[in-house]
């Protein structure tokens, strides 16, 4: 099964207000195990880039000015996507912009129905705890420290591995099958 790990950096909160996405990161993974085949861009969100959220990612409107527009990259993302399962922290938050920017260059939005939320499925294990991407990677003992700010690709990255934690552990499914030379031994004596 392919499945995508993305995350997105943008200029705010909320696309309705004009918020813009301005980066994305995407892993590949089949059968649970990356491919190694990863996408990442960053985007021109024609648009001033509010201190508040430069603080966050450290993108600034110098950085972004020779950066491509969404519109103009929106095909390549697409293909990589293709019809794989999308998966994200806090996801309706990333689909929100992702579909915004589809939207605002005349593309389909991509299906809810793909959407695999890593928060939805923290909340369920871990009631009541501090469910940020920092606090679960701290939980399940993932090194982030090598991040100092948010990055949309790096952040990716890390929900990568805490994806695989939160879905069973690398040990999924080892061990299932049966031993042939123990069987074969079993009968001699």
């Amino acid at each position: 099964m392919r499945e995508i790990i993305f995350d997105t950096e943008t200029t705010g909160f909320d696309p309705q207000s004009g918020d813009r996405m301005v980066e994305i990161g995407c892993i590949e993974m089949i059968d649970r195990v990356e491919t190694g085949n990863n996408f990442h861009c960053y985007y021109n969100p024609q648009r001033p880039m509010p201190k508040s959220a430069e603080e966050v990612h450290g993108l600034s409107d110098v950085f972004l000015s020779d950066k491509m527009l969404f519109a103009d990259g929106a095909d390549d993302l697409l293909e990589f996507l293709g019809d794989a399962n999308l998966v994200a922290h806090n996801a309706q938050f990333d689909f929100n912009f992702l579909n915004a920017e589809m939207r605002l260059c005349g593309r389909k939005e991509i299906s809810q129905f793909r959407m695999i939320d890593t928060l939805a499925i923290a909340k369920v294990k871990h009631p009541g705890a501090k469910l940020s991407l920092d606090a679960l990677c701290s939980r399940y003992g993932i090194d982030r420290s090598h991040r100092v700010k948010h990055g949309a690709l790096l952040d990716a990255e890390l929900l990568t591995q805490l994806y695989i934690e939160l879905t069973g552990g690398r040990q999924i499914g080892l061990g299932l099958a049966e031993d042939k030379s123990a069987s074969a031994d079993s009968g001699s004596v």
